[in-house]
């Protein structure tokens, strides 16, 4: 993007308008900054779109999301960025998908506000620290549950459910027609494969890695 000549500022807080207005003085000496407090003033002023627009997103009579979505249908050209407080899911996936290119925190200074903005004209959105890593943790891969380098075998889960029930080896053995010797030899090598030292250790283990799901 080519450094914009034009921004629209968007807040009903006039401390906030004048905050967004020094960032982008400070980022693209001379630009012409006009203002709007509502969501009714901010869309009487798109046509012609404004290169660029700093919404928040909390206005009086509505959403900024609903001023992105007007811009976006009028030209894919503006780029819009949002200013808010709001730091959580429930309005920033909203606003990306409604077509926000940057969503930036009212917690800095001026001058860090003013470098972000420098960074569109390099095509670095301006996203505040803190979003960014919302965003990379929204988009990394849940963590694969852990399983067992060597999966039970189907006398190794019997013995681990009747232990898990409060069973003894003895008892065990009677229900599953075994030696107390074997089963002691099965659970044995269940507390191998499950990396555990205690039958109370082996169910609860065996629970939170789904090979046992029920007792």
């Amino acid at each position: 993007m080519t450094t914009p000549q034009r921004a629209l500022v968007v807040d009903d807080l006039a401390g906030s308008r004048d905050w967004l207005s020094r960032a982008l003085a400070l980022a693209f000496p001379g630009i012409a900054v006009a203002h709007a407090s509502t969501l009714a003033e901010a869309l009487a002023q798109i046509a012609p779109p404004p290169p660029l627009a700093l919404i928040d997103l909390g206005l009086p009579d509505g959403s900024g999301v609903r001023l992105i979505e007007a811009l976006r249908a009028q030209s894919a050209a503006t780029l819009c960025i949002v200013a808010t407080v709001f730091d959580d899911d429930a309005h920033l996936f909203p606003a990306l998908r409604a077509g926000a290119e940057g969503y930036v925190l009212k917690d800095q200074s001026t001058e860090e506000l003013a470098e972000m903005l420098k960074g569109i004209a390099a095509g670095q959105p301006p996203l505040s620290p803190s979003i960014a890593r919302r965003l990379l943790r929204h988009f990394q891969p849940e963590p694969a549950p852990e399983t067992s380098g060597e999966a039970l075998t189907a006398r190794e889960t019997d013995v681990l459910r009747l232990v898990a029930k409060g069973l003894t080896v003895a008892e065990v053995a009677g229900v599953l027609d075994l030696s107390r010797h074997t089963v002691a030899g099965y659970l044995k090598a269940t507390y191998r494969k499950l990396s555990v030292n205690s039958r109370a250790e082996a169910a609860l283990e065996a629970t939170r890695r789904g090979l046992v799901n029920r007792f």
